[in-house]
């Protein structure tokens, strides 16, 4: 894919995406597209690679064979100084929040400020106490992650993301270990920011329901395949089993509820040993 053929509308492209780790394939040639403004949702059961996708678009791990670009430019092909060029356009909300223990609600929003740019204080300041007043814990500047609970270390992460004013922003399993309350704030806050501050958003989660309140468009990856794309009111209408029983959370299926295994009756016969 020469830099001629990317989309002037996409900030990610994923063309033929092949990826292994060691004789595992990860990925047999994906493809997905995640475009400027909009909120794109990556699903598909545990395992399937979703994260690793996103250290693939990072720049984290390289795949084998295939073409990731952002912002027009082949991340394969990125310099590390490239590389940190585009890194700092991109904010990344961890499933844990990845909050720094030995350091206040203030300084974990402060310090990639402190890391990448020589602002003066009072600067720092201002976009610190701004990105958390946005998040809604401007009152918690003194407190440690400790204090938190799960939900607000998860809006202090963002307000982390978003302080180096990012184009693109990506949510690792935002919504994993959250009550209904605070899983309600992070989609409010995903959505908000995403208009507010005009960024385009990657959101990787198997919360479906969730998911399709918030999402423009929608990836389901199964078996190293984009098994559907599309809205997410088109996924939930698919006939395809495979999306079917990932929409509606079916215990068995394409993807089965038995790990493969030797026949049962010939195992409970068999040697005690194993």
């Amino acid at each position: 894919m020469q830099r001629s053929d990317f989309d002037a509308d996409a900030i990610v492209e994923v063309r033929d995406v092949h990826y292994r780790i060691g004789e595992r394939d990860i990925f047999s040639g994906i493809d997905l597209t995640v475009r400027r403004g909009r909120v794109t949702a990556i699903m598909g059961p545990s395992g399937t690679g979703k994260s690793t996708l996103l250290r693939l678009i990072t720049g984290q791990n390289a795949q084998q064979q295939g073409v990731i670009k952002v912002w027009g430019d082949d991340v394969a092909a990125m310099s590390r100084a490239a590389l940190f060029g585009m890194r700092r356009r991109v904010g990344m909300l961890f499933q844990s929040g990845a909050l720094l223990t030995d350091l206040d609600v203030y300084e974990n929003v402060a310090f990639p400020l402190r890391e990448h740019t020589d602002l003066p204080e009072s600067l720092v300041r201002q976009l610190v106490l701004t990105k958390l007043q946005a998040v809604g814990l401007r009152g918690a500047i003194d407190m440690m992650p400790a204090e938190l609970s799960g939900g607000m270390a998860r809006r202090v992460a963002l307000a982390r993301a978003i302080v180096m004013d990012p184009e693109l922003l990506i949510y690792d399993e935002p919504f994993a270990g959250l009550d209904p309350i605070s899983l309600g704030v992070i989609l409010r806050l995903i959505q908000e920011m995403n208009a507010a501050l005009g960024l385009t958003s990657i959101v990787v989660s198997h919360d479906v329901q969730e998911l399709a309140t918030i999402a423009h468009d929608s990836y389901l990856l199964s078996e190293g395949k984009v098994v559907a794309a599309g809205t997410p009111a088109e996924l939930a209408a698919s006939d395809q089993l495979i999306v079917r029983q990932f929409m509606e959370g079916q215990a068995d299926g394409p993807v089965p509820f038995h790990y493969p295994a030797p026949d049962y009756h010939q195992q409970l016969l068999a040697d005690p040993e194993r």
